[in-house]
């Protein structure tokens, strides 16, 4: 917006042309600090081993690890990584005016082949000096992960482009289901859905045992490639991620595929 080498228009006077401050031009945000960058990483490593934790559990883990924190800092923190105890919830009915919540359709229903049901999550990936959100899309028969995306922000955007892709490549599922989180009760994602035809199931508010299976890749993707590296930026983290991925669908053994890989069960009955 502001050009430094214009010939003719001083930086003062481009701040007044823009309605904004010259201090603003050498403003850098400062990034989480090395403190708060531990915090987050810890409080996610214990959300995938205890989900039912709430903040007052996870003020105790902290503080038994050494770590000086009150539960108004705690929550602050879970509500960056999107984490919230699993437990029952009064009013779950209650919804946002502009977004449809959909029922959950998977419950007693015998998963029986390849995409019948794809579900997707978002999870939080540190770095050394911030941190992303990763976006997957899964097939439950295979466990296959057809689609992923990274990216610096919790927008709807990267999740509906993930959702594209895998409808792109592969053959669309009977139901698609997803938990309440806005970026999928919002109209681009659940409209993408409803174009291709696919039936929309959502996980109940804070019941991540509904979409079990994708919980169960986030614990494998952390503990096997995101607590075991330093990634340096969003590219770094994304090509790590997306080799992990390739390897996760096409050499990694399943115990409950009798130790066989996603791709081989998805490409063998699709």
């Amino acid at each position: 917006m502001v050009d430094t080498e214009h010939p003719e228009l001083s930086l003062v006077r481009q701040c007044e042309l823009l309605g904004i401050s010259r201090s603003s031009l050498y403003y850098e945000s400062a990034g989480p600090s090395a403190e708060e960058l531990t915090l987050l990483r810890l409080l996610d490593e214990q959300y995938l081993k205890t989900p039912f934790y709430g903040s007052r559990r996870m003020v105790a883990h902290l503080q038994q690890k050494g770590y000086v924190v009150n539960r108004k800092r705690v929550q602050r923190l879970m509500r960056q990584l999107g984490l919230e105890a699993v437990y029952p919830k009064p009013k779950l009915s209650k919804r946002h005016p502009e977004h449809k919540v959909y029922p959950y359709l998977l419950r007693d229903i015998n998963i029986a082949s390849v995409n019948q049901v794809w579900s997707t999550d978002i999870t939080y990936l540190p770095v050394l000096k911030g941190h992303f959100y990763l976006v997957a899309v899964m097939d439950w028969y295979s466990r296959k992960v057809l689609s992923w995306q990274v990216s610096n922000s919790m927008d709807g955007e990267f999740c509906v482009e993930a959702l594209e892709a895998a409808l792109l490549r592969y053959h669309k599922p009977s139901v698609f289901n997803s938990d309440q989180g806005a970026q999928f009760t919002a109209n681009a994602f659940t409209g993408t859905l409803k174009n291709a035809e696919v039936a929309i199931s959502m996980d109940g508010r804070g019941r991540c045992y509904d979409n079990i299976f994708i919980e169960r890749l986030w614990r494998s993707l952390k503990y096997e490639l995101i607590y075991l590296k330093a990634f340096d930026d969003g590219h770094h983290l994304s090509r790590e991620v997306t080799t992990w991925f390739h390897w996760y669908n096409r050499q990694r053994p399943h115990q409950s595929l009798n130790y066989r890989t996603p791709d081989e069960i998805y490409y063998e009955t699709c």
